[in-house]
């Protein structure tokens, strides 16, 4: 099992930043090799997926977010942020982590990000 924790989601005005961390922990390691993701949800729009982590050297991004947003993997191959800059209200959205554990999808809780005009 595994069990993924958000943190770092807030308030902020438009052209702010904000940094989204995700740990992961529990019974199943996580590896590098597994992808991760930042997806947010949106109301009216559904769960997006806004940057992955493909576990295999290589990242992607949602065209919105291109250019203003930056995913990483931490050292631990377990943690994984998100940077946020740039942000604009309608990046507004609840964040969850993903990550595919050898086929298995895990989520996290989720973390609200409100960005005001």
């Amino acid at each position: 099992q595994v069990q993924l924790v958000e943190s770092g989601g807030g308030l902020v005005q438009a052209g702010g930043s904000l940094n989204l961390s995700c740990v992961a922990s529990g019974s199943s390691t996580i590896y590098r090799i597994n992808p991760m993701a930042w997806y947010r949800q949106t109301p009216g729009k559904g769960r997006e997926e806004v940057a992955l982590d493909t576990g295999r050297g290589a990242t992607t991004y949602a065209e919105s977010v291109k250019g203003r947003f930056t995913i990483s993997r931490a050292s631990a191959a377990s943690t994984l942020i998100l940077y946020m800059n740039s942000l604009q209200p309608e990046d507004t959205g609840v964040y969850y982590c993903y990550v595919d554990r050898f086929g298995t999808p895990y989520w996290g809780q989720g973390t609200q990000v409100t960005v005001s005009s």
